[in-house]
């Protein structure tokens, strides 16, 4: 089963493990270990990068890196949290993911987490006159 090779693959990685259903696992690690958790499942598990999603829990920002497995139809969803909520980074994967490109430059442009060794964190979704250091996705926002 997939669910316990990734298990054996990235057991000293894993922090904690949540089967939310038959399909869909969650389970986080620690941020300094994104690049190699995302090359084991991409390259050696041959599973996909569907998105990447980022909540801020007001006190950490959670980003959550879904990967598929295709031929069981599994969800993989592992989760990173940053602590620092002043200037928050974690690493780019733009070199292992094309679609990581826009993905991060969104969540960057509206939670304002830095994605390091990203090439174009620029405006994506706001208007290039918005407010620096204005990030609507964050429960701090307020628009008056």
């Amino acid at each position: 089963m997939v669910k316990e090779e990734v298990k054996k693959r990235l057991e000293v990685k894993i922090k904690d493990w949540f089967v939310k259903n038959p399909k869909r696992v969650y389970f986080t690690i620690d941020k300094d270990d994104l690049r190699d958790v995302a090359k084991i499942l991409y390259k050696e598990m041959r599973m996909r990068l569907s998105t990447v999603s980022g909540i801020d829990n007001e006190t950490n920002f959670e980003l959550i890196y879904h990967f598929g497995f295709d031929k069981t139809g599994e969800m993989f969803n592992m989760r990173v949290f940053i602590e620092q909520r002043r200037n928050p980074s974690v690493d780019s994967l733009t070199d292992m993911f094309q679609s990581t490109h826009w993905i991060e430059r969104e969540l960057y442009e509206m939670l304002g987490i830095q994605f390091k060794g990203h090439p174009n964190l620029t405006h994506l979704l706001l208007d290039h006159d918005w407010p620096k250091g204005q990030y609507p996705l964050r429960k701090s926002y307020t628009d008056e």
